[in-house]
């Protein structure tokens, strides 16, 4: 039997190497000597268009049941299942969002015939209505599924090599100035759960997925400190974000404070069960807490900040004639405000859960001028130039 033929149940296919891959593919004819000689020359045919690269599984083999093992769609539900329980629900969420984009455009094509222009093309032309950022984390989706395709077929080229996407500089942090606290701590409201939340978080700087489900087992009001282990991602009761993420923090005044008035409000009420995940995102425990915060109708703790947002956070800062930040930017008000001041930044770093006290440089602090006093006056005593 020539090379790359073969007989089986009375049919003739021919069997080939194919990225790395011994394929065999039936051709649906009678192994009589003319149609052997046919196949031997289909084999020939089929090496010689993988050895220069112009082999196009689909029209030479369009019935083949291959062709659906190698189509981009097929490796991305792959690779979304593999990440199904590796990341958090949320991260899932997104992905799946980048993965519905590159389904509709390329699902049904066969993995080896998207080439780089195609891709430059589609985000130049067809993705523009996207930000610069979903478009980085649409090619990077689009760029682990190649590496996983390459798994199997370990000569494919990668088409997403080259394509580069700019994302714009970062906005600086916009803390709020001690003249903006002060109005915003001074709102009148009957929400005085949520006026409470705030200070706390202005005050202590934790994540707002942390602050919210903030609970009373976690609080030690006679020495002024709190640990956060847990924390709330659109809805879902997680792990903190990292291991340093949990921690025990020192509260400043203003912060203690605030817990104490809380106190009065919620530290007696009935405890509620949570299931928390793990930070394998795999592992779920029960737990049964009393929350610091359930300013919800029914009791509740938040499990999103948009009610906060949009119902409190937002009219308070409209109300008190304080221009517009999210929520979060209560966490770079802390920060900022205890640069500012002059602490070190690593005990800032710990205060906040960081590892890094680069990062709070360059992601979270800023120097408040507003704030800062009068610092030439501070550097010619410094420097005994007075």
């Amino acid at each position: 039997m020539a090379k790359g033929v073969e007989v089986r149940g009375g049919k003739i296919r021919v069997y080939f190497s194919y990225q790395g891959k011994l394929c065999r593919e039936p051709i649906g004819l009678a192994a009589t000597d003319e149609n052997l000689a046919y196949a031997e020359q289909l084999a020939q045919m089929v090496r010689h268009e993988i050895k220069i690269g112009t082999f196009d599984y689909a029209q030479r083999f369009p019935e083949s049941r291959n062709l659906a093992e190698n189509t981009l769609g097929h490796y991305l539900a792959l690779w979304l299942d593999l990440k199904r329980t590796r990341v958090a629900k949320s991260t899932l969420t997104g992905y799946r969002t980048c993965a519905d984009r590159i389904l509709v455009k390329f699902g049904d094509r066969q993995a080896d015939q998207v080439d780089y222009l195609e891709i430059e093309a589609w985000v130049s032309e067809e993705l523009d209505y996207l930000s610069s950022k979903s478009i980085k984390e649409t090619i990077a989706v689009l760029r682990q599924v190649y590496s996983l395709y390459q798994t199997r077929n370990r000569k494919a080229w990668d088409p997403t090599k080259g394509v580069h996407v700019r994302l714009p500089d970062d906005d600086d942090p916009d803390p709020f100035t001690r003249r903006e606290i002060e109005r915003i701590l001074s709102y009148q409201t009957e929400r005085v759960q949520n006026l409470n939340l705030t200070e706390f978080m202005i005050w202590s700087g934790p994540r707002w997925s942390e602050a919210c489900l903030l609970a009373w087992e976690d609080v030690d009001l006679s020495t002024g400190t709190v640990q956060f282990r847990r924390a709330a991602v659109r809805g879902n009761i997680k792990a903190t974000k990292t291991r340093r993420s949990t921690r025990k923090v020192e509260l400043l005044k203003p912060a203690w404070e605030a817990l104490k008035r809380q106190y009065k409000m919620t530290g007696g009420q009935k405890p509620i069960e949570v299931m928390v995940v793990g930070r394998d995102n795999r592992t779920v425990r029960r737990e049964v807490i009393r929350p610091v915060f359930r300013p919800k109708p029914d009791g509740m703790p938040y499990t999103t900040d948009n009610n906060f947002r949009k119902k409190f956070f937002k009219p308070m800062l409209e109300a008190t004639g304080v221009r517009f930040r999210g929520p979060g930017n209560c966490r770079h008000t802390f920060i900022s405000q205890c640069l500012t001041a002059g602490l070190p930044v690593t005990w800032i770093a710990d205060q906040v859960g960081h590892s890094s006290p680069t990062m709070i440089y360059r992601n979270y602090g800023k120097w408040i001028n507003d704030d800062a006093g009068d610092m030439r006056k501070l550097a010619e005593k410094a420097l005994g130039l007075e």
